[in-house]
C-alpha cells in the first residue's frame, strides 16, 4: 500500500527491505537507518562499490525540497557549459 500512495510517472521509490542501500549510507545499527533520504549527484556519477559522493543531500525529504530544487537546477547549468 505505501509504494501505491504516489502515482505519478516521475516518481520512483524502492523497499529496501535488506537495508542494503542504507548500510551503503552508513547503516550501523537500528538507530542510524537511514531513510527519507535525498540526494543529487551530478551528470555521470556512477554507484559502483560505494555511493558516488553527492553535490547535495539532506533529510528529511519534505524539508529539502528547496535545496534539492537549487542543486538539480544547479547541476543543469553546469552540464550545458
Amino acid at each position: 500500500m505505501t509504494l501505491k500512495r504516489l502515482s505519478d510517472i516521475r516518481v520512483s521509490q524502492y523497499w529496501d527491505k535488506e537495508h542494503l542501500v542504507s548500510q551503503a549510507l552508513g547503516e550501523r545499527d537500528r538507530q542510524s537507518v537511514v531513510w527519507d533520504y535525498v540526494a543529487v549527484h551530478g551528470p555521470g556519477k556512477r554507484w559502483e562499490q560505494t555511493p558516488p559522493e553527492a553535490a547535495y543531500s539532506s533529510v528529511p525529504v519534505v524539508r529539502a525540497i528547496d535545496g534539492t530544487r537549487h542543486a538539480i537546477e544547479k547541476q543543469l547549468k553546469e552540464g550545458v557549459k
